[in-house]
């Protein structure tokens, strides 16, 4: 076998939307309104939920973490993207790249794991009000979204390294407007296979295991609903789990199609746009309209 040639990349070219000057031109305003108009949102959840008492509940705590996780994941890329949307030089260091694909993982990952937790919580407080301040204590709390956010981060920064210990040969053009760890593999000139093996067994136990958490929370909670004879309390219960369904769908349905796309077919325009659909214009701040 021949010896692989571990030419030193110092930097990656971001593609992104290369070639499409006038998308360029129509994404950077729509991006960067989206984009502030997201850190308004959530700041404003987040000093809303530590400066009124009343909202120092668990349901508003994982709120605070979910407006935390938007904050961080869409600041990992958008601020750069949008230079890069300006800029004829679209490249990152290797350092920025293995730092915004580490955070972007974990941001993502303990996202997934969040609106796991926010469906059991939704479930104890409709099936189980009673039992609710009980089973639902502030040290719960903790423990739930701490146990998320590590091992989350653990499980992403294994992923980049791994990653970014593979030889790259000097391949440095990465068809994307971010350093998505697929992406960054499909440049690799060594041995993906165990890579490919650990996103795998991440996905299955990140995606399709909460979903599947999710969707028999969600149904309990149908279930026991109709089994209330009161109008207004219908309404009450599906008034406060209807936001969280709509970040739901929305946020595994892009996720789901992203994962789903054949790993031999060519990135499109169409994929990123999907990306920004997912990363910059996910509306979680809708989340405050719960009750």
């Amino acid at each position: 076998m021949e010896p692989v040639n571990r030419t030193e990349v110092s930097e990656f070219f971001l593609k992104g939307f290369s070639g499409y000057l006038a998308l360029e031109r129509l994404l950077f305003p729509l991006c960067s309104a989206v984009y502030l108009v997201s850190l308004l949102g959530n700041t404003a959840i987040l000093v809303v939920s530590v400066l009124d008492s009343h909202l120092h509940t668990p349901m508003y705590f994982f709120l605070g973490n979910l407006s935390i996780l938007d904050i961080w994941y869409t600041s990992t890329f958008v601020p750069l993207m949008l230079v890069h949307l300006l800029s004829a030089r679209k490249t990152i260091s290797f350092l920025g790249c293995t730092i915004q694909m580490c955070l972007s993982l974990s941001t993502g990952s303990t996202e997934c794991l969040l609106l796991a937790i926010m469906a059991y919580d939704r479930y104890l407080a409709i099936c189980w009000p009673l039992r609710y301040p009980v089973i639902m204590s502030h040290q719960l709390c903790l423990l739930l979204a701490g146990a998320a956010w590590v091992l989350c981060l653990f499980k992403s920064v294994t992923e980049t390294v791994m990653a970014m210990r593979l030889p790259f040969c000097g391949h440095h053009v990465v068809s994307h407007f971010t350093c998505e760890i697929l992406a960054v593999l499909r440049l690799a000139c060594g041995d993906t296979s165990v890579n490919e093996g650990f996103l795998l067994v991440g996905a299955i136990l990140l995606l399709p295991v909460p979903l599947a958490f999710i969707c028999l929370s969600y149904t309990l909670i149908l279930a026991t609903t109709l089994r209330v004879p009161s109008a207004a309390g219908h309404r009450k219960a599906f008034s406060t789990c209807s936001a969280q369904l709509s970040v739901v769908l929305l946020f595994y349905g892009t996720v789901t199609c992203m994962h789903l796309k054949p790993k031999s077919r060519a990135v499109s325009v169409s994929d990123e746009a999907f990306t920004v659909l997912h990363a910059v214009a996910t509306p979680r701040r809708t989340l405050s309209s719960t009750a």
